[in-house]
Formats: C-alpha cells, sequence, structure tokens
C-alpha cells in the first residue's frame, strides 16, 4: 500500500480507530464521494471503529446522522463528535453556570441547551461569554448584536477556526472568516475550540479506550484536521478532494504522514485493489 508519493502506508492496514473529517474529506454538501460507503464498510469488516470529527457547528449531531444515513452511510450519534459537542464540553467544564451569547445556527443553539447552557441571542448584560459558530444563517443584525457584545468584558470564544467550507460551486465563508470579519470591527479575537486543538481526538481516544499510536486522522485541510493529529499525537492522512493541494503540502509547514487522492484510494490500498 503507497499514497501518492510512493511512501508505504502498509501502518494504516492496522489501524483500528479511523477519525474522519466530513466536508471535503467524504462528501462535498450533499454529493458522497466515490469509494466512501466502501471506504466505511471495510473499516468494519476489520473490526475497526470510524468517528467523524468535524469542525462544521452549522448542524447537530442528530441533523448529521440524518444527512449521512440519506447518503447510505451506517451511523448514529456514537459515531459523531462535532466542535458543537468539544464548545459546550470546554463551556461546562471552564465556565460553569455562565450565560453565553451565542451567534450560531438554531441547531447549535438547541444542542448548547440540550447540554444545560444557558443560551441568549439577543444583546444581554448579563451574559459573560460570547460564542460564535459556523452560522449558516447569519444575518446582519446578529452581525451587530455581536459586535455589541464584544464592546463588552467578555469571555470570546468560536467554535472552529475554518475559513471555508467547500460546498458545490466552490467555497463559502466558515467560522474563521467571520471572526475575521469582527475582528476587524472589535479588535477582538476568540479562542477556537474545535480542531487543531487535540480537545476533539483526545476525547474519542478516551472513551474508545485507545493508544495514540492505534488510530489515525484522515482530513483535506492541514491548519485543522492534520494539524490537530499532529498535535494528538497520532499519524495523519491528507486527500486531496477538498481544500488542501499537493502545492499547499508542498509549501506549508505542516506535514501530514500520508497523501492520497482520496478516501476511494485508502479503500483501494487496504484492500490491495492498488497493485
Amino acid at each position: 500500500m503507497q499514497d501518492i508519493t510512493g511512501k508505504n502506508g502498509d501502518s494504516l492496514k492496522e489501524k483500528t480507530l479511523f477519525l474522519l473529517d466530513m466536508d471535503g474529506t467524504i462528501y462535498n454538501e450533499n454529493e458522497i464521494f466515490p469509494g466512501t460507503l466502501d471506504f466505511l464498510e471495510e473499516i468494519r469488516k476489520r473490526g475497526g471503529e470510524y468517528i467523524f470529527i468535524t469542525n462544521n457547528s452549522s448542524r447537530s449531531v442528530a441533523d448529521y446522522v440524518e444527512k449521512v444515513n440519506a447518503m447510505g452511510i451506517r451511523a448514529d450519534h456514537e459515531n459523531f463528535y462535532t466542535s458543537s459537542q468539544a464548545t459546550a464540553m470546554y463551556i461546562k467544564e471552564n465556565y460553569p453556570g455562565q450565560r453565553v451569547y451565542c451567534m450560531g445556527t438554531r441547531s447549535l443553539i438547541r444542542e448548547l441547551l440540550q447540554e444545560g447552557i444557558d443560551v441568549v441571542t439577543e444583546v444581554d448584560d448579563q451574559a459573560s461569554i460570547v460564542l460564535i459558530g459556523f452560522d449558516t444563517e447569519n444575518t446582519s443584525e446578529k452581525v451587530r448584536k455581536t459586535c455589541i457584545m464584544l464592546g463588552k468584558d467578555v469571555v470570546y470564544l468560536a467554535t472552529n477556526p475554518d475559513l471555508v467550507c467547500p460546498v458545490s460551486f466552490g467555497y463559502i465563508p466558515d467560522c474563521g472568516s467571520m471572526s475575521i470579519m469582527l475582528k476587524n470591527a472589535t479588535g477582538k479575537e476568540p479562542f477556537f475550540i474545535g480542531k487543531p486543538e487535540p480537545i476533539m481526538v483526545d476525547c474519542v481516544l478516551k472513551k474508545y479506550n485507545k493508544k495514540p499510536e492505534e488510530a489515525v486522522i484522515i482530513g483535506d485541510r492541514l491548519y485543522t484536521d492534520i494539524k490537530t493529529g499532529v498535535r494528538a499525537g497520532i499519524d495523519t492522512v491528507c486527500v486531496l478532494t477538498g481544500e488542501a493541494s499537493m502545492e499547499d503540502i508542498r509549501e506549508g509547514e505542516i506535514k501530514p504522514d500520508y497523501i492520497f487522492q482520496s478516501v476511494k484510494e485508502i479503500y483501494e490500498g487496504l484492500t490491495g485493489e492498488d497493485q
């Protein structure tokens, strides 16, 4: 089994925990990539686990389960760990009982409320935390209210640093781009909770009682997916179906352990069909 640079990737055959990004890795918006279903089924056949870890906070876990099931992917709540979940855990552990002003989708807000977090979406002097997510329902009025809140003495958090999200026609601005816009207006920068912080990987390793050497993370972004794996001490695979290109990899500081054109190529390598 070799990656596109000719590097031997047989160690991937020994992995038992596959941490998979979603957007740009296994699908693009609503179009599943060829080979994804075969790849996931091969992991199951080998007795392994696959967990989708995504920075996209615009959807709840329930939304994601519904979406991937409709694509033919076998998955339930246990197959997901999202930046929304990581954010809820972070707030509960570090700021228990504090009120959160949130600029995010209704799904994100609902997920935070389900975790027992006091969330508001209007300007509130009692809110001590401002949280922004990847808000696909954003409006100029939301941005205005968020700027007002950032003018106060508050903790400022963001679900993820991704600059763009891949869609069918190219890309749309993600949470990282929104944070840059807000910085231009307020001078404030958030603490990002999702990838590349290793918290999501660490939680999944602990949950499944796995050692770092038993796991691999597969994604399309160097500064989130691959950097997360590096920070968490697990092997990394970059696929070229999303944001990163070979030029990005050659010129960037963050280097994946392996590079494949797609998850289909990984599947073919695992099964010997690349021979």
